[in-house]
């Protein structure tokens, strides 16, 4: 993806990791996803394709997080407020933080939501996809695991 969106990483490439200031309080670090796999996911309050698929992303999280699942969800809202909020009503707990410029820098903000990322233990793209995953298909990142 370029800086002003554009095309998802390819299959196989490395993908960098910024330092994201969690609304948790909390800190992602790059050196915590090395050797492990994680979902990169960018989602807005106002999307209704996020909506169905938020649910999904928060059940893989619980289920397999103790196998090492990561999870860095980007939310695009322009406000964080909007973001904190819309998490704090459905109980949404995987890790979350604003698409800021900074993150932007590494991980440039997409196009359209949602778009789903999935790095592997070897830093590389396992899977990028834009748009509404199907159930099946967000369940199968745990094969990754």
């Amino acid at each position: 993806m370029t800086d002003k969106g554009g095309p998802l990483p390819a299959l196989g490439t490395r993908l960098a990791l910024p330092e994201v200031a969690l609304f948790d309080g909390s800190r992602f670090l790059p050196a915590q996803a090395d050797g492990q796999v994680l979902v990169v996911y960018w989602w807005a309050s106002w999307c209704p394709f996020c909506a169905v698929q938020s649910p999904l992303i928060e059940q893989l999280w619980r289920v397999h997080r103790a196998r090492g699942l990561q999870v860095l969800a980007l939310s695009v809202d322009r406000q964080a407020g909007d973001a904190t909020a819309y998490l704090a009503k459905r109980g949404y707990t995987f890790p979350a933080g604003l698409q800021t410029p900074e993150v932007a820098r590494v991980l440039p903000k997409p196009k359209g939501l949602p778009v789903t990322l999935v790095r592997g233990r070897d830093g590389r793209v396992l899977m990028a996809e834009a748009g509404q995953l199907f159930p099946e298909d967000i369940e199968q990142i745990a094969r990754w695991l």
